[in-house]
């Protein structure tokens, strides 16, 4: 019985490998099995790989202060805080600036604005997704073992480290796995991967369904706002700097 329970659990770890490859230079060769068949259940629970990649724009409110909208497919995002509307694309790096609907021309300022919306960006989304990230380029993952969480539940601890990837190679995170629902259910961030303690530790909650997959916005005594998927937006949204109403989700 033992054996045959043994097996078909490997199946199932192999099944879930399979619909959630890596990305390019991820560290599969440093990183331990164990915490890789973890992030491919994490995935799976989300709403699977395939769902990920199917969907194809995102919003929110980080904290409820800065608006993104991110086109997963084409790299193209709109950001906006206070008087400022930055329209940009993740990857080239290229874009335009608003400054209370005024263009932004001067080339130093603008650089600055793009990097100020890039850089907001990069932490912000990954405030939202970061569990569909597990298996991203120059992730390193090491299963710590069992734990329960600050609220007393079970779960399976994933460190992760990275190499030469987004503008903080040097961060550790670990993520708390929880053992039945497979979801992530809280984090712990550590400034350097030396650190023996971390920054902060915190909750995910309220994990929802947003169209064909799962996200949460609950980070403890704040959380994102607004969030939401679609499969169509305007073009306006990442082209004009004046202001949009998103459709219902």
């Amino acid at each position: 019985m033992l054996r045959s329970l043994l097996i078909i659990c490997s199946l199932i770890g192999l099944a879930h490998a399979a619909d959630n490859p890596p990305a390019p230079g991820f560290d599969a060769a440093g990183s331990d099995p164990k915490a890789i068949a973890l992030a491919d259940e994490v995935m799976a629970a989300m709403g699977g790989r395939a769902n990920w990649d199917a969907t194809r724009y995102i919003t929110w409110r980080f904290f409820g202060i800065r608006l993104h909208v991110w086109d997963r497919w084409t790299g193209d995002i709109r950001f906006e805080q206070d008087d400022l509307t930055v329209l940009m694309n993740i990857h080239s790096r290229e874009g335009r600036a608003f400054s209370a609907g005024v263009e932004i021309s001067d080339p130093d300022t603008l650089a600055a604005r793009l990097d100020r919306g890039y850089r907001a960006w990069i932490n912000d989304s990954y405030w939202l997704v970061m569990p569909y990230k597990l298996k991203d380029t120059g992730v390193t993952l090491r299963y710590r073992g069992p734990d329960a969480t600050e609220d007393g539940r079970p779960a399976d601890v994933v460190e992760l480290t990275f190499r030469g990837v987004g503008v903080t190679p040097q961060n550790k995170y670990a993520v708390w796995i929880d053992q039945e629902s497979r979801l992530v259910t809280q984090w712990a961030f550590y400034r350097d991967a030396a650190d023996a303690e971390p920054r902060f530790t915190g909750p995910w909650t309220n994990w929802r369904r947003h169209g064909s997959i799962l996200l949460s916005d609950g980070r403890g005594e704040r959380g994102h706002t607004g969030v939401a998927v679609f499969d169509e937006l305007p073009g306006e949204v990442f082209t004009s700097p004046e202001p949009v109403e998103l459709p219902a989700p």
